[in-house]
């Protein structure tokens, strides 16, 4: 058995996109349109990914966007996405930074929480041993569900 991907259905495919390779940095490996379907697939990889998902279209996060509008609720019932981040204080920062609401913060130097545009929960966990507590983290109190 191998995974392949985790799909999510995505609202607005712009804003996924940014939140998942311009805030968390994941990249587009390839992407397809089904007209006659009304939907589009686009498939991310972890950038240590990459060269793998190239090779076995896996492991990989499928975006699925159907052109047709519908409402996603419950997000959270999903469960979440898990990513090992090399520094998981200045990925906040810059997630922070830029309008995201960092749901768990990390103040373990280990884990933390934050979501997609779509309410999808993603987990960040620091590579190797956790971080030293550091501020504003280690004293931030959770905001929202994760």
């Amino acid at each position: 058995m191998q995974f392949l991907h985790t799909m999510v259905r995505v609202s607005d495919l712009d804003a996924s996109l940014h939140f998942y390779c311009d805030l968390l940095g994941l990249k587009e490996v390839r992407r397809k349109e089904n007209e006659k379907g009304r939907f589009t697939l686009v498939f991310l990889a972890a950038p240590e990914d990459e060269a793998r998902s190239e090779r076995l279209t896996a492991p990989e996060l499928e975006l699925t966007y159907n052109w047709d509008p519908e409402e996603y609720t419950g997000g959270r019932n999903f469960g979440h996405l898990a990513y090992r981040v090399d520094d998981i204080y200045a990925l906040c920062q810059h997630l922070q930074d830029n309008g995201v609401t960092i749901n768990r913060p990390p103040r373990d130097g280990h884990m933390a929480f934050v979501k997609s545009p779509d309410g999808i929960s993603v987990e960040l966990l620091q590579k190797g041993d956790a971080l030293s507590p550091q501020e504003p983290w280690a004293s931030m109190e959770n905001s929202g569900s994760w």
